[in-house]
C-alpha cells in the first residue's frame, strides 16, 4: 500500500530549527494509488514539502508515513520512492538504456530481472528504439521519458514528481502531461506531481494541494477547486484567466463598487465589506441594455476564444467570449448580466470564502 500521511508537518530552518518558518503544520491524506498534485506559486513552499515527504530535507515537527510507515527517521533510499526531477540528471556516457538499469545494477538486482523491468518500462514510454541511444542524441521530450522510465523500473511505492514538465516548450510539455496521465493509468502507484504552473495542476490532478506561503489553502479535485474556490488566493490563482475580484460594499440585493450601486441577481449572503468574485466566462451580455457596464479597453483573439478587459466601476474586468461572437468594440461599454449561482463571496478581511 504507497498511501501517504503528512500530520502537522512544519519546517523551519536556521540553529535547532528557530529560524523562519517556511511551512506551517501541513496535513494532507493521500490515498494508495492517488495521484495528487501540489500547485502554489514560486516560494511557496510545495518543492520543499515534496522534498520532506522524499526525505532530502528534515522536517521541524509533525510526522510522515508512506504505506502506514512513520518514515520520519528513516534515509531516502529506504522510503521505497522514486524520484523524477525537473533536471533529467542522465549520464551523458551512458547509453538510454545503461542510465535505466544503472540504479537497478547498483542495487545487485540480477541481470534477467534488470532486462525485464527495463524493457517493460522502455515499451510503455515508447523508448524501445532509443535503448542504445546516448542523452545528447534525444530530444528534451525523450530525455525526460528517459528520467521517467528510470523511475518506474525501480517499482516504488509512491512515484514523486519535482516540476519534470519545466524545461519542456509548450507542445512538449502538453504531449508529455498526456503520457503522464497514461503512466499513471496503467502503473496505478501513488504519485505527488509538483507544478506552479495551475494548467498542469487541473489536466494531471486526481485531487489538488494548493499552497500559499508555506499553508494549504484548499485540498480538492479540480473540479470542486475550480467551481468553489476556498479563499480569495485560490480564486485568484486557478483558472486562466483568473477569476475576477471585486473589493466593495453588499446591501441587500445591491453592490456598491467605486461609488456605483450594482443590483445583484440575488440578496448578498451578509450586508458589509465583502469580495465578489466572477469567473470571466460567466458574463452574459445583457442583449435588452440592462446591466452591469463594461468599458471596453483592450481584446485578444485567442483562436476559438476572445479576451476582452477593460473596467467595471472602476475596477479592472476580463471577460470571456466565445471567438465565433462580434466582439465588442474597443473603448465601447456593453452591459453584463449574472446568474445568481455564479457569484462567489469572501470575506474582506480574511478572504475565506462564504457560502450562500
Amino acid at each position: 500500500m504507497g498511501s501517504i500521511s503528512i500530520r502537522n508537518v512544519s519546517k523551519q530552518y536556521g540553529l535547532a530549527g528557530k529560524g523562519p518558518a517556511v511551512i506551517h503544520g501541513i496535513d494532507a491524506e493521500i490515498a494508495d494509488g492517488e495521484f495528487i498534485v501540489i500547485v502554489g506559486p514560486s516560494g511557496c513552499g510545495k518543492s520543499t514539502l515534496l522534498r520532506m515527504v522524499a526525505g532530502l530535507e528534515e522536517i521541524s515537527s509533525g510526522q510522515i508515513a508512506i504505506a502506514d510507515r512513520v518514515v520520519n527517521d528513516v534515509e531516502p533510499s529506504e522510503r521505497d520512492i522514486a524520484m523524477v526531477f525537473q533536471n533529467y540528471a542522465l549520464y551523458p556516457h551512458m547509453s538510454v538504456y545503461d542510465n535505466m538499469a544503472y540504479g537497478l545494477k547498483i542495487a545487485n538486482v540480477p541481470k534477467e530481472e534488470i532486462r525485464r523491468r527495463v524493457d517493460k518500462a522502455a515499451g510503455i514510454l515508447q523508448l524501445g528504439a532509443l535503448l542504445e541511444r546516448r542523452p545528447r542524441e534525444l530530444s528534451g521530450g525523450q530525455r525526460q521519458r528517459v528520467a521517467m522510465g528510470r523511475a518506474i523500473v525501480r517499482e516504488p511505492e509512491v512515484f514523486l514528481f519535482d516540476e519534470p514538465l519545466s524545461n519542456l516548450d509548450a507542445k512538449l510539455r502538453a504531449q508529455t502531461r498526456i503520457e503522464i496521465r497514461k503512466l499513471h493509468a496503467e502503473l496505478g502507484v501513488t504519485s505527488l506531481f509538483v507544478t506552479h504552473d495551475q494548467v498542469e495542476a487541473m489536466t494531471l490532478a486526481q485531487r489538488m494541494i494548493v499552497m500559499n506561503a508555506g499553508r494549504v489553502e484548499q485540498i480538492g479535485t479540480p473540479e470542486t477547486v475550480y467551481a468553489r474556490p476556498a479563499t480569495t488566493f485560490v480564486a485568484g490563482f486557478i483558472g486562466s484567466p483568473p477569476m475576477n475580484l471585486l473589493r466593495g460594499t453588499a446591501q441587500g440585493n445591491t453592490f456598491t463598487l467605486g461609488g456605483q450601486a450594482l443590483t445583484l441577481p440575488q440578496t448578498a449572503p451578509r450586508d458589509g465589506d465583502l469580495v465578489l468574485g466572477l469567473r470571466p466566462e460567466h458574463a452574459i451580455v445583457g442583449a435588452n441594455g440592462n446591466g452591469w457596464p463594461l468599458q471596453v479597453d483592450l481584446l485578444e483573439m485567442l483562436g476559438a476564444e476572445r479576451l476582452v478587459h477593460g473596467h467595471l466601476a472602476g475596477a479592472d474586468f476580463t471577460l470571456r467570449l466565445d471567438g465565433t461572437l462580434v466582439p465588442p468594440a474597443e473603448g465601447s461599454t456593453v452591459p453584463l448580466q449574472w446568474s445568481a449561482h455564479h457569484l462567489h463571496w469572501f470575506d474582506a478581511t480574511t478572504g475565506v470564502r462564504i457560502d450562500t
